[in-house]
């Protein structure tokens, strides 16, 4: 692996990092090779996260729309999210690095409890950088990561967001790289991070694959997930991706609507998304007329990004996969339907996934199946539904 997907990918980042992210790349391709490194992840991922996670039959959902629907529960890993997945697997990488100390990144606060608590699991000092605007939208997050002993640094440059934490991430560790490991949370960043999320979040795909031929002896028609960085979407397309027939659809967050430019809409927006570097990598980024990193807008933190992972926009031009978009509005209506159909209250991110199986279910027929990766539960964002439903 050359760090590149096509031409998207690379390693853009200043000389003062690159040792480091030298170093990562080195031991990452030793370490996952190991007997040892693999037998403690999965001993972890078992009886730690909960690992395997089910996949769902939704009765009353697949009755109402007209064909067969499944939920990879994501939601049911232990911090509620797909994120412990890579959080696990590189702290234990940073351990075995010899590094004691952890920095992240978060936006829905979700990959922030997930690095708190792999670094409360395993020994290792931790640190957040968050938006102070997701904080506010994010507060019980915020909580669960100062509880599980995470110091959180509010980031009030900027649009206040994802993309402004991880400004600060970076700077911290340009100035820390002999002892401190950088944990990013999505398939982002100069290379190995865009690989190395994507390994640690292989296992969802390996085992919907199983759990899909297992229920029905047969592959879906579709698979579904919501899109900010990626990391959930690629975690369960990679399994998918030798198989033609199957539709795998990556679903970003559509705001207010592309044409209001309050969205986080990467390859939806002709005028704004186009190929960029943002953060280590080139790939499609929002970005005004004079190249600007363009802020986005989303009703969910966890989408909320100006760039989507390079694997995403390789995986685009190929054709492999499609990408739409749901907005703010339809993905309150998702949340609400899933809620009451089947007593499943997913996260505000997850909900842009179900609002697009709305739609695609009135092209299929009853024997059709779509599988949607519920990335995350629905806890974190209890303020925001409530204050867009009046509760």
């Amino acid at each position: 692996m050359n760090g590149r997907f096509g031409k998207y990918g690379g390693r853009y980042i200043p000389e003062t990092l690159m040792p480091a992210v030298q170093e990562l790349d080195k031991a990452f391709h030793r370490y996952i090779n190991t007997t040892r490194f693999k037998n403690e992840l999965n001993a972890l991922l078992k009886s730690y996260v909960g690992r395997p996670t089910p996949l769902t039959y939704c009765d009353s959902l697949s009755q109402k729309l007209g064909c067969k629907i499944y939920l990879k529960r994501e939601d049911l890993a232990h911090t509620g999210a797909h994120k412990i997945n890579n959080a696990l697997g590189q702290a234990l990488l940073a351990r075995y690095m010899g590094k004691k100390r952890i920095i992240a990144e978060t936006g829905a606060g979700q990959h922030g409890v997930a690095t708190a608590t792999a670094a409360a699991k395993l020994g290792l000092t931790c640190e957040i950088y968050m938006g102070t605007v997701d904080m506010e939208r994010q507060k019980l997050n915020v909580l669960r990561m100062k509880l599980l002993g995470a110091r959180v640094n509010p980031v009030s440059t900027g649009g206040k967001t994802l993309k402004d934490a991880i400004n600060d991430a970076l700077r911290d560790w340009t100035a820390n790289v002999e002892t401190t490991h950088y944990l990013l949370g999505s398939v982002l960043g100069p290379a190995p991070y865009p690989e190395m999320v994507a390994y640690f979040q292989s296992v969802i795909g390996k085992e919907t694959r199983k759990q899909i031929l297992a229920a029905e002896g047969r592959l879906p028609t579709a698979v579904v997930a919501c899109v900010g960085g990626g990391s959930n979407a690629i975690g369960i397309f990679r399994s998918f991706l030798k198989d033609t027939a199957v539709n795998l659809i990556g679903v970003e967050a559509g705001g207010l609507g592309i044409p209001t430019g309050k969205h986080a809409a990467r390859f939806a927006d002709k005028k704004l998304g186009r190929v960029g570097i943002l953060h280590g990598c080139m790939t499609y980024v929002l970005q005004d007329k004079y190249g600007q990193i363009y802020n986005t807008h989303s009703i969910s933190a966890g989408l909320d990004y100006s760039a989507v992972g390079p694997e995403h926009s390789n995986l685009r031009e190929m054709k492999r996969a499609t990408y739409t978009f749901a907005t703010d509005a339809e993905a309150i209506d998702a949340l609400k339907l899933l809620s009451q159909t089947e007593g499943i209250i997913p996260a505000l991110e997850s909900a842009h996934a179900i609002a697009h199986v709305v739609k695609l279910s009135r092209k299929m027929n009853k024997n059709d199946i779509i599988i949607v990766n519920l990335s995350g539960r629905g806890d974190k964002d209890m303020g925001t539904i409530a204050k867009e439903l009046g509760l």
